[in-house]
């Protein structure tokens, strides 16, 4: 990878941006060391991380990595031999816990983030180490006083020996004998020891030990010979608890060491894992997707939004390279963002070679280049005595002389700097060699040669970034396929320049020149109305795309309601073949009862007869599609609105609504149905049917259907049939509210029937009735 390129396409900003969001110092290391990669399959590993991880960050999962610490040359020490210092210890059980944290924050993710949990296994936990360090050392960086039980009976004893000198001297403090020759009333400490300041000029009268004087000389600090040999206690307990504190630390440090390597191991894990994570943020804030990696060649980039510049004044472009042509030239006025597009396309290419997500619509995709070179910008050297056009060639010469096939390059304003003619045909001659050498180019150019130069050849293709004649503004937009003018006239104008110049200038230009930029201006005038056209076509289709939804919603919701509507009738006809079967038990006990007299070969020939005739009956119940009429071929001419039809696929009878050319819409129940022709049979004209306001009611139904039903005395098997059978006779009737009387009873059919009610697709609610209505002893029903 050309190196130099990474400062001309601005990637070393994108790699402070991820340095920001990196949370370790470690971490951040790795993040300002990333560069990007020409190996394919490493590309594609790193960018698996990313997603991985911003999977994570899109579930809003707290990922607990916040108390990994740069704890390197602490481990480096302890290797080396040398005890550490309780304080360093924190920061090495403090990575110890987040690593542990981590190993078992990645096992609820095996599923869906395989490669960093597979790197998350390799973290090794140390419980054992961990627990010793906070057995040792208090939050504080202080050793414990229980750090040992030789440090615990050490630190009692010296506790208890400070009490008792202490006492000694609040003693003497408060001793009359004294008082004259205290310069403060208080004790204080010099050298580990306890002392009383005593005035200078009464020394000779305080018996003790001189330790040291104030600055004046005023004042000189004495250990009282009373504690003199308490306070050589306490020094040597002292210096027993230094021994027993070193003791401890080199037993830790020691332990520490030995699982040095581990704890290496861990925490450059954890600062993969923070790298990885810096990555996911970056491209959350970015609104960033993952590029999809193609070996093809092909870059293919949509709605791409330079990282650098501002969400709000970014215009998104659309690029693509490598499969119709591998040379894009792109032709425009300096204002219009020409070089933004290459700066674009070439940092898009380093980001994606780094593993990290690219702020563009979700399925653009990019190859993975071997190099990318770039010329962007003003190369002029002073120090080198070389002119911008110079500085180029230098640079272009130097990138000819490596790039191949499977490498990028950017070229900005080829050819400028020198005599437009010669500028214009050296630019074509390396366009051509680039070209025959099917190097994927992008080049910005002012030149009309050039323009006609892509028109003429296999591979080149033309392109502009738009400009507003009326506004006289650049939009930013990248138009491919349309090469643009330069617009110099234009800028110029709106610049101030006088009208008298301008003018002049339009005289001098060459005729074949002017021709050919008004060309350009209708050419990009017509792309640009396509383009609006194109977009309004989407739009369309859009909406297109949520009609048919609804309309496929809409059909899903009346194949439901058939369903239902079938399954009530075979409950229907399932309650009536219980009810049939019931009846028919009476039936043929009554028969037993009234041929007892008989011999019993008779009786049994009259039930058995009884039974088949029955059962032919049941028969014929399940086969009422084949007991109607013979099939009769239906036509629009047979059929009529107002007329009543069976419908063989529902198994239903409905009234015709309207005819169509192959169809009928039908009325079932509560449903309209569009019904082909076939799937109709004419049923006989009914006269009690009456259309009125664009209903079928059933008049007979209305006159005799009552506004009550009693079924009282029955069991919840044999009144839901009836009830059923009700409702539906009040439903055709168009009553709104009916009472249903059960009585009160034990309550098991009242229980029962309501319990069936709610259930029941015609009942919109229920009540207990008042006292008019039947009390606890009736239920009224409200329908739909």
């Amino acid at each position: 990878m050309d190196l130099a390129v990474l400062t001309t396409l601005e990637y070393d900003k994108i790699r402070t941006m991820l340095v920001e969001r990196a949370g370790s110092v470690a971490g951040k290391e790795i993040a300002a060391g990333l560069t990007p990669t020409n190996d394919r399959e490493l590309v594609g590993r790193w960018l698996n991380e990313t997603e991985e991880a911003v999977r994570i960050q899109t579930a809003a999962v707290q990922v607990p990595l916040g108390g990994s610490r740069d704890i390197r040359s602490i481990i480096k020490r302890a290797e080396l031999g040398a005890i550490l210092e309780p304080h360093e210890f924190l920061p090495v059980s403090s990575t110890l816990y987040t690593a542990r944290r981590m190993k078992a924050f990645f096992t609820e993710w095996t599923d869906q983030t395989p490669g960093l949990c597979s790197l998350a296994e390799g973290i090794i936990a140390l419980p054992g180490v961990e627990k010793a360090i906070e057995a040792t050392v208090n939050e504080q960086g202080a050793i414990r006083d229980d750090a040992s039980a030789e440090l615990l009976h050490i630190r009692r004893e010296i506790k208890q020996a400070q009490n008792r000198v202490k006492e000694k001297l609040n003693s003497i403090l408060h001793s009359g004998e004294y008082q004259k020759y205290f310069q403060d009333v208080l004790v204080t400490m010099r050298g580990d020891r306890y002392v009383i300041p005593i005035k200078q000029e009464c020394r000779q009268y305080f018996p003790g030990i001189v330790h040291d004087q104030s600055a004046s000389g005023a004042t000189v600090f004495i250990e009282p010979m009373a504690v003199v040999d308490i306070n050589n206690a306490i020094k040597q307990l002292m210096a027993a608890e230094k021994h027993e504190i070193e003791r401890i630390l080199n037993a830790l440090t020691s332990q520490i060491a030995r699982v040095s390597f581990t704890i290496q191991n861990d925490t450059e894990i954890l600062a993969k894992l923070d790298f990885i994570f810096a990555k996911a943020r970056l491209a959350l804030d970015m609104r960033g997707s993952k590029a999809v990696i193609n070996d093809a060649g092909i870059v293919y980039l949509q709605k791409a939004r330079h990282p650098l510049i501002a969400g709000d004044k970014v215009v998104p472009i659309d690029v693509w390279l490598g499969k119709e042509f591998n040379m894009l030239l792109i032709t425009g006025p300096n204002t219009g963002g020409k070089t933004v597009t290459l700066k674009t396309v070439g940092l898009f290419a380093l980001m994606t070679q780094a593993g990290l997500f690219i702020p563009a619509a979700s399925g653009s995709e990019m190859p993975v280049f071997q190099n990318i070179f770039a010329d962007i910008g003003d190369e002029q050297s002073i120090e080198q005595s070389l002119s911008t056009f110079s500085a180029h060639m230098t640079n272009l010469v130097r990138i000819l002389s490596r790039v191949s096939e499977n490498d990028l390059l950017l070229i900005d304003e080829i050819g400028a700097g020198t005599d437009p003619d010669e500028g214009a045909a050296l630019a074509m001659a390396i366009l051509e060699d680039l070209l025959a050498d099917k190097v994927k180019t992008i080049a910005t150019t002012h030149y009309s040669d050039l323009k006609a130069f892509a028109y003429s050849r296999h591979g080149i293709e033309n392109a502009c970034v738009e400009f507003d004649i009326q506004t006289l503004r650049p939009t930013y937009r990248l138009l491919i396929g349309l090469p643009g003018s330069s617009n110099a006239f234009a800028i110029t104008k709106r610049l101030g320049l006088a009208e008298s110049i301008i003018e002049r200038a339009k005289q001098l230009v060459d005729k074949d020149y002017a021709e050919f930029e008004t060309v350009l201006s209708n050419l990009e005038s017509q792309k640009r109305t396509l383009s609006q056209q194109q977009e309004e076509v989407a739009a369309l289709e859009r909406q297109v795309a949520q009609i048919k939804e609804t309309l496929m919603k809409e059909k899903e919701a009346l194949t439901g309601k058939r369903t239902a509507i079938l399954t009530k009738a075979q409950n229907d006809a399932a309650a009536l073949v219980r009810q049939t079967r019931r009846e028919a038990e009476v039936i043929i006990n009554e028969l037993k009862s009234q041929f007892a007299s008989q011999d019993a070969k008779t009786r049994q020939n009259v039930i058995h007869q009884a039974r088949t005739k029955l059962r032919e009956q049941m028969n014929a119940l399940h086969n009422l599609e084949e007991d109607a009429e013979p099939a009769v071929e239906v036509t629009a001419d047979m059929l009529k609105p107002g007329m009543s039809v069976y419908v063989t696929t529902l198994k239903q009878n409905g009234t015709i609504l309207a005819v169509g050319t192959n169809e009928a819409t039908v009325q079932l129940g509560i449903m309209k149905m569009n019904v082909p022709f076939q799937n109709c049979r004419i049923l006989p004209a009914r006269n009690e049917e009456k259309k009125a306001g664009g209903k079928i009611i059933n008049l007979s139904k209305t006159q005799e259907t009552a506004r009550q039903v009693d079924i009282r005395g029955m069991t919840v098997e044999e009144a839901e049939p009836i009830v059923d059978k009700y409702l539906d006779d009040a439903v055709l009737a168009g009553l709104k509210e009916v009472i249903v009387i059960h009585g009160k009873g034990t309550g098991a059919l009242r229980k029962g029937i309501r319990s069936y009610l709610k259930e029941h697709p015609y009942v919109k609610e229920i009540r207990l009735g008042e006292a008019g209505e039947g009390g606890d002893g009736a239920t009224v029903v409200s329908l739909r």
